[in-house]
């Protein structure tokens, strides 16, 4: 189980930073701050989920999370470089779909091994999905889009749910972990392709 979380974590981590990177970019910052836009969206997230169960952050123990970050900055820039388009460019789209859908299940995970209720569990899966995310769109002084796109972190907490059912029927973790991934990276890049909302209060 400790494999799969840690290679789920990864991905996760990976994705995230490409996915805020790319935002960073879409947003004219400078190198530096696609670098710091990239490195929050990836850590934040994951720091969030290891405070709220009481342990110390991983990317402070280690810094394995930050390489890892560090390296998607680098990828994101050399997609910008090579491209004259970013604004809803597929690679970002499907980059913050992949970061969701690890960070949801990782965050479910640990929700389980916490001894979490139900409730519990999808709040931690939800937070560690788009926490990053958040984080990121507050720097560059916009609404979250969590509070604005329903189905962004939807998918999340749809995870949530999936994992605690899972494990809770007898499904191994890594098994519960890969399908929870699976289930997050499916809604979130339906709800994308089709355009996925629910009503705001101007339209009830």
């Amino acid at each position: 189980m400790v494999e799969a979380f840690t290679v789920m974590n990864a991905v996760g981590l990976l994705a995230f930073a490409v996915a805020g990177s790319l935002k960073g970019a879409e947003a004219d910052l400078d190198l530096f701050g696609v670098a710091v836009l990239g490195v929050l969206t990836a850590l934040g997230g994951g720091t969030l989920r290891d405070v709220l169960v009481g342990r110390v952050p991983a990317s402070l123990q280690s810094t394995a999370d930050v390489g890892v970050a560090l390296v998607g900055v680098a990828l994101a820039v050399a997609f910008v470089v090579g491209s004259e388009d970013v604004r809803g460019h597929p690679a970002l789209v499907v980059s913050d779909a992949v970061g969701l859908a690890a960070f949801a299940a990782t965050g479910a995970l640990v929700g389980v091994d916490a001894g979490l209720s139900p409730f519990g569990v999808v709040v931690l899966a939800t937070l560690t999905g788009v926490g990053g995310g958040s984080l990121a769109d507050l720097l560059l002084t916009r609404v979250p889009v969590v509070l604005r796109e329903d189905f962004y972190a939807t998918p999340a907490a749809l995870g949530g749910v999936g994992y605690w059912s899972a494990t809770a029927a007898g499904v191994t973790a890594d098994e519960a972990l890969l399908g929870t991934a699976a289930l997050v990276f499916a809604v979130r890049v339906l709800a994308v392709r089709g355009d996925w909302r629910l009503p705001t209060l101007s339209a009830v």
